[in-house]
């Protein structure tokens, strides 16, 4: 069985997430998106709550389950779950240049391979810092993020 992991902090998941989640659960039998906290970010939402949004919206997804990552690397992460590889979406040539070394030292601490998936056009501009920014000061994302996003935005107001 060919495993992925999707990581990501999620804060919140948008629609170029789930696309490229989409994609990547059509390459694999199995995919697992890894929440992840990264601690130079102020998270709006919990990880257990970014778990739950994630496992709502791609519950319709054949293979993908939802998981917290905890604290550690990515590499042991998929090491531990038995995954060969790590799905990234880019958006940009600064994404690409920024997840290159990452994927480099992944592949040196356990093999992992990262597979690059380039993210639908529609959604190049998007990102969770500029939705929840846009969000805040009134502005209307409901293009971007699914309605079970919006709803949890919705009710922080």
């Amino acid at each position: 069985m060919r495993r992925a992991v999707c990581p990501g902090s999620f804060d919140p998941v948008h629609k170029g997430h789930i696309e490229i989640i989409a994609r990547a659960a059509n390459l694999f039998d199995e995919v697992i998106v890894a929440v992840s906290t990264n601690y130079s970010k102020k998270h709006l939402f919990t990880e257990d709550e970014r778990v739950d949004i994630i496992a709502e919206c791609v519950g319709g997804l054949r293979g993908v389950s939802v998981e917290p990552m905890g604290q550690g690397l990515l590499a042991e992460f998929c090491r531990d779950r038995g995954a060969e590889s790590i799905v990234k979406g880019l958006r940009s040539l600064t994404d690409y240049q920024y997840e290159v070394p990452m994927a480099t030292m992944n592949r040196h601490l356990t093999g992992v391979e990262t597979v690059f998936l380039q993210g639908d056009q529609s959604y190049a501009h998007v990102s969770s810092s500029l939705i929840k920014e846009v969000h805040q000061l009134g502005g209307d994302i409901s293009d971007f993020v699914p309605s079970a996003v919006l709803k949890r935005l919705e009710a922080r107001r």
